[in-house]
């Protein structure tokens, strides 16, 4: 195992000081791992937050600014938060108009994530109550079930929901209707990844699965979680159809709706053949009839150093292509 650690053990820790000394618009609680923006938002907004196990950076903790996440915890690789942190953050962030919990559909982030909103809300005093809202992402469509979930997983789509309710968070709207809009885009999105390469998680020091020279795993999770079948390797436009047909019919588009095309890099994958991917989804797409009004390429939810790529697909309307567009500053993502 070659990686540019020190300790396997600190890689969060020292990881986290590093992000927080390139990046001084947030503001990281190395006690509990979270990260904040560095400016506090204003009373009466609604806080958005989130987090997961560390090792698909950006997401989460590259996603915390203005116009996004109010705050991120951070876990040890590919293993959730625990209450406690998710409580600080939550009580940390409350600015008068509640908080919404944006939780990607894998069993310990959901057990968490409920026990920390159940205590934020006991916890808080009388006539000052923290109002707390879930919305569970579970996008995945190459599993139903996994070792990991009940139903199917939150993987790309994750991204999109904290952009678009973090946007309407940041113009005031209620509680109630950022966890409605968080909940439309959830619904109104699909993924589904392909490997060809696994990942070493340090405290383990071996790749999570053997894939051979000419094989790719169709369908993986984020923590590399095998998927619906193994195939031979095949060329750019052959992956390309397999990405898009599931995708396309499991929603279900049709020619003249509009889409929001998230092509991601697994974190292995040389941007140069995103690229290519992204052509080679873009031409299928409009053979379709579907129109792409926005896309987003490059890797914003990462499986360490795995080579491969996901595709999500968003039905768009007016009101979620706005708040799309609404400007966001965070480390990661930025207009």
């Amino acid at each position: 195992m070659k990686k540019l650690i020190n300790d396997p053990a600190d890689v969060v820790k020292e990881a986290l000081a590093g992000f927080a000394a390139a990046h001084p618009q947030i503001r990281v609680d190395h006690t509990h791992r979270i990260v904040y923006r560095a400016e506090p938002a204003r009373l009466g907004k609604v806080a958005v937050v989130s987090g997961g196990g560390s090792g698909h950076e950006p997401m989460h903790i590259g996603f915390v600014g203005a116009g996004m996440l109010d705050a991120a915890c951070a876990g040890e690789i590919f293993t959730s938060p625990v209450p406690d942190q998710m409580l600080v953050a939550t009580q940390q962030v409350d600015n008068g108009a509640g908080v919404l919990h944006i939780v990607k559909n894998y069993t310990g982030d959901v057990l968490n994530f409920e026990m920390a909103g159940e205590l934020a809300t006991a916890l808080s005093g009388a006539g000052n109550e923290i109002q707390v809202e879930t919305v569970r992402t579970d996008d995945d469509v190459a599993v139903q079930d996994s070792l990991y979930t009940a139903g199917r997983r939150g993987v790309g789509v994750t991204v999109l929901v904290e952009k678009i309710a973090g946007a309407g968070a940041e113009q005031g709207r209620p509680l109630a209707e950022v966890a409605a809009i968080a909940r439309r885009v959830n619904e109104n999105g699909r993924s589904l990844g392909v490997a060809l390469t696994s990942c070493t998680v340090p405290t383990a020091g071996r790749p999570t699965f053997e894939l051979a020279d000419d094989e790719m795993e169709v369908g993986i999770g984020i923590h590399g979680e095998p998927g619906r079948r193994r195939e031979p390797h095949a060329t750019a436009a052959e992956i390309a159809e397999l990405l898009v047909e599931p995708v396309v019919a499991d929603l279900p588009l049709r020619r003249g709706d509009t889409v929001l095309a998230f092509l991601n890099g697994m974190g292995g994958t040389p941007l140069i053949e995103i690229y290519l991917m992204y052509g080679e989804i873009s031409r299928i797409l409009a053979a379709r009839g579907l129109t792409v009004a926005r896309s987003l390429v490059g890797p914003y939810v990462t499986s360490l150093e795995m080579a491969g790529c996901s595709l999500t697909l968003l039905r768009l309307d007016d009101e979620l292509l706005s708040l799309w567009d609404a400007p966001v500053t965070t480390p990661a993502l930025r207009w």
